[in-house]
């Protein structure tokens, strides 16, 4: 199963709480109150959410954390790269000589375009998208059975 860590997870809801009032110089541990997170898990995202530039930090009695562009301008997948790194489907989409099999491989350049498509999917979703309430689900598709006679072909 593909899926995100739960820091990147927990980093999408801390960046959701300070784009829900972008204006506003948030304390990490307000953060952790808002979001329910522990104080130390909070501390340890905004830093690398810092270095990537998506949360500019304020020092002093009234320091904390604020987003450090419009909601609209940071993407999901900057919130992804932030806390994990290159996206990457499999080590070889984004590094060459990880993998001994790389030379003989033909799953690598499909790979690669896998990881593109997601990379993309993950640009189109704004910070400010995430705050909007979820569209509903859509209805599981209907699978209509295939009868095959006994040779294994449609009927």
């Amino acid at each position: 199963m593909l899926r995100v860590t739960k820091l990147t997870d927990y980093a999408s809801v801390v960046l959701t709480v300070l784009a829900a009032d972008a204006d506003a110089v948030q304390s990490a541990a307000g953060l952790a109150e808002r979001t329910g997170l522990e104080a130390p898990t909070v501390a340890k995202l905004l830093k690398p959410l810092a270095q990537a530039g998506l949360v500019q930090a304020f020092r002093g009695a009234n320091g904390g954390y604020r987003l450090a562009r419009p909601a609209d301008d940071i993407t999901l997948v900057e919130i992804v790269e932030a806390i994990e790194g290159p996206l990457a489907m499999t080590d070889c989409s984004v590094h060459d000589g990880h993998c001994g099999i790389e030379h003989s491989c033909g799953a690598r350049a499909n790979w690669r375009r896998i990881n593109d498509v997601v990379a993309d999917a993950l640009r189109k979703v704004s910070l400010a998208d995430m705050l909007a309430p979820a569209a509903p689900a859509l209805p599981a598709r209907k699978r209509i059975p295939l009868a095959l006679d006994a040779n294994g072909s449609r009927s």
